[in-house]
């Protein structure tokens, strides 16, 4: 399917959903058992193009995985901090975090490895983890652009020497360099201690991997900008339940101001793993109301107008693009801050929003490299450019329910975490 026609509703529509597994707690799951001292059961999983790219990396490399996507669950054995094959290729597609933890996993280990990539995550910065890696004695050969993927590595324990353990790194633009060293510190017989460089010291996903490295049995000691954990640490086997995707989640929650009917998620709660509830608040500041239920967490839409306001998103950006889509039905201009590194996701997210609401008539302006203010207005149809991104497409969908004309070019790319989004939609509109 090469564009995706929004069908504007003209009946009121009923929205309970269930939503797929949580890509950023699958593929850290999926991390942690491999490094686990024997079976892990994960249910729940999320199966997706990354998802399967991060699965298809794990046998590439030797481990033993039984998959079951109809009732999604993965039974993977693990090998400690010993990688069963000490040589092989991977490719990771496009997914970040698999390019990020997997290549932390095979720069500290004792095997040679060549790691591939799809064009678009050739282009997403990788560096800064480069550099920490290399710093610890890993070997990084790069085969096309320097500091970018495909590389060769050569682990950091190869032919028995002993890797650095004490690291450096910015997380300026990606927080997964953090979670990849915090993640794969079991390797490591002294464990790690990383020092932070950059102003931003933390995020809702470094503690996502902190709180599972607790599940799994791998204490951090967090202070500042100094993150340890200590000798001898290690991930125990278990059977681990993943969280709904609050990320996915989401699009239905924002479909409630902007349709004007409540609208819940099933088996999302406040006490989830996952930052982006924090999205619900800013809808709640904005004049929905929520009530959590046995079930799941169901949100009504405002009864005295949808409000605006100032935004701080840095701590959940990926929901920045979903705010931004439906801002223009507020009462108010919405200015939507902490956002700059956005720019450096599956695509230039900044420029995707700013382009795709000025294809809608809706007036908006770049405050500065970190901030956009989107101005009240009616959208008018028009085809809603992707840039490959699944976030982009799944976000201004939205506008296309009470909007004549939302076409959504390349919908194909919302395989990467939510590959039946649409046919939901389609449901949903009968």
């Amino acid at each position: 399917m090469s564009q995706y026609k929004v069908k504007k509703l003209d009946h009121p529509i009923h929205c309970t959903v269930e939503v797929p597994g949580s890509k950023s707690i699958t593929n850290r799951a999926l991390l942690m058992a491999a490094l686990s001292q024997g079976g892990c059961t994960l249910k729940g999983v999320l199966f997706s193009d990354d998802s399967r790219h991060f699965l298809l990396s794990l046998i590439a490399l030797g481990y033993i995985i039984e998959v079951n996507e109809v009732e999604r669950y993965v039974i993977i054995h693990g090998h400690g901090r010993d990688i069963p094959k000490k040589r092989a290729t991977i490719n990771v597609g496009s997914a970040g975090t698999a390019a990020r933890f997997l290549t932390a996993m095979l720069a500290l280990s004792d095997g040679e490895y060549t790691i591939e990539a799809s064009e678009q995550m050739k282009k997403r910065p990788m560096l800064p983890l480069f550099e920490a890696l290399q710093s610890m004695g890993a070997e990084i050969e790069f085969l096309e652009k320097d500091g970018h993927l495909p590389v060769n590595v050569k682990g950091a324990a190869y032919g028995g020497k002993k890797p650095q353990n004490h690291v450096s790194i910015s997380i300026s633009e990606s927080t997964q360099f953090l979670s990849a060293l915090m993640m794969t510190s079991p390797m490591l017989e002294e464990g790690i201690h990383v020092h932070i460089t950059s102003n931003k010291t933390e995020g809702s996903y470094v503690r996502i991997t902190a709180k599972m490295m607790e599940q799994f049995g791998c204490v951090v000691d967090h202070k500042g900008a100094e993150y340890v954990v200590p000798a001898g640490s290690g991930y125990y086997p278990q059977t681990y339940y993943i969280e709904p995707d609050v990320s996915a989640a989401s699009y239905f929650y924002a479909m409630c101001p902007v349709v004007g009917v409540p609208a819940k998620v099933c088996h999302v709660h406040w006490e989830s793993l996952q930052g982006d509830t924090s999205f619900l608040h800013v809808l709640e500041q904005m004049g929905c109301r929520t009530e959590e239920e046995p079930d799941g967490i169901r949100m009504y839409p405002p009864t005295e107008g949808f409000l605006g306001g100032v935004f701080d998103f840095s701590a959940f950006s990926d929901q920045a693009l979903t705010l931004a889509a439906i801002a223009c039905f507020a009462s108010e201009t919405v200015e939507i801050t902490g956002i700059g590194h956005i720019r450096y996701q599956e695509c230039d997210r900044f420029a995707a929003i700013l382009t795709n609401l000025k294809a809608m008539g809706i007036a908006c302006e770049q405050l500065d490299e970190n901030r956009i203010v989107i101005h009240p207005g009616k959208p008018h149809g028009c085809k809603i450019k992707t840039f490959e991104d699944h976030r982009v497409a799944m976000a201004f969908a939205i506008p296309g329910l009470v909007t004549d004309g939302i076409v959504i070019e390349n919908p194909s790319c919302c395989r990467k975490t939510f590959e039946n989004y649409f046919e939901i939609l389609d449901t949903l509109c009968k």
